[in-house]
């Protein structure tokens, strides 16, 4: 049944696909997280735009990124390669570029994409809510990146994006360890913008706000109501909407933008 559901969700999602640019062919891209919600569509959009695409999650995502997988060879004839291992352990990202190497290639773009939440008040929040949060999400990104940056820093189009969010400008309640893991994220943007830009390789950070996933569907409808009506554009951002920013900032349109943070929040937080 799950199966079948993310079949229909990927096929929704390669309907949606229109570029014919192909503004990444020949390049080859590593997307963390990216079997499932905002990092499948960015694997699908820039297999769509001509790039090759690993992907990169947890064992226990197999299935989930073998579909990806089918659909980047199936559908859009690109090569794929799907790269099982923890982004919060780096011995782990050190295995993966292993695995990459040998049988895809070094990449010339690194999507920083996985993370997770644990929500809750602080004052109930455990430690080790606030630790895996922190793991994953801000860990994760210097964990892959300390992995991937030479190959990044050799190639002739290097760049590094990482998957912030509005919560890391704004604030939430109940979000304080997503909130710092995001706000995180934009710093160390920043910090290594500015000590690769040397070697031409640029660093942006994307923001989006509340995005129509999985994880936004299931938050109940009164809330939703309530999230909306803060949202000046009325609704919730499309995956795709995301995916086709993050192509932009690796492609050469981009290529003078660096340090960045790109808010798509829909004018949610200005």
């Amino acid at each position: 049944m799950e199966k079948d559901e993310e079949q229909k969700r990927i096929e929704g999602d390669i309907e949606g696909l229109t570029s014919d640019c192909k503004r990444l062919e020949g390049l080859n891209a590593l997307i963390t997280g990216g079997s499932q919600g905002i990092g499948r569509r960015i694997a699908l959009e820039f297999a769509n735009e001509g790039a090759d695409v690993a992907i990169n999650d947890l064992s226990s995502q197999k299935e989930k990124a073998n579909l990806v997988a089918q659909y980047i060879e199936g559908e859009l004839g690109r090569d794929t390669w799907i790269a099982e291992g923890d982004v919060s352990d780096l011995d782990d990202m050190k295995k993966v570029r292993e695995q990459v190497e040998e049988n895809f290639g070094t990449i010339d773009i690194l999507i920083n994409n996985a993370g997770i939440n644990r929500d809750s008040l602080f004052f109930k929040m455990e430690k080790e809510d606030w630790d895996k949060v922190l793991s994953v999400n801000l860990d994760g990104v210097f964990n892959t990146t300390k992995a991937f940056l030479d190959h990044v820093r050799e190639s002739d189009q290097g760049r590094i994006i990482n998957m912030s969010s509005v919560i890391g400008e704004s604030g939430n309640i109940g979000q304080a360890n997503y909130a710092s893991s995001k706000a995180g994220m934009i710093g160390f943007t920043k910090a290594l913008a500015r000590e690769v830009v040397r070697d031409d390789v640029t660093v942006n950070a994307v923001a989006p706000g509340f995005v129509a996933t999985r994880m936004v569907e299931d938050i109940p409808e009164k809330v939703k109501e309530k999230i909306i009506a803060q949202i000046p554009f009325g609704r919730f951002a499309e995956p795709r909407e995301v995916a086709r920013t993050v192509c932009f900032l690796a492609s050469n349109d981009a290529s003078y933008i660096t340090g960045e943070v790109i808010r798509m929040n829909g004018g949610y937080y200005m």
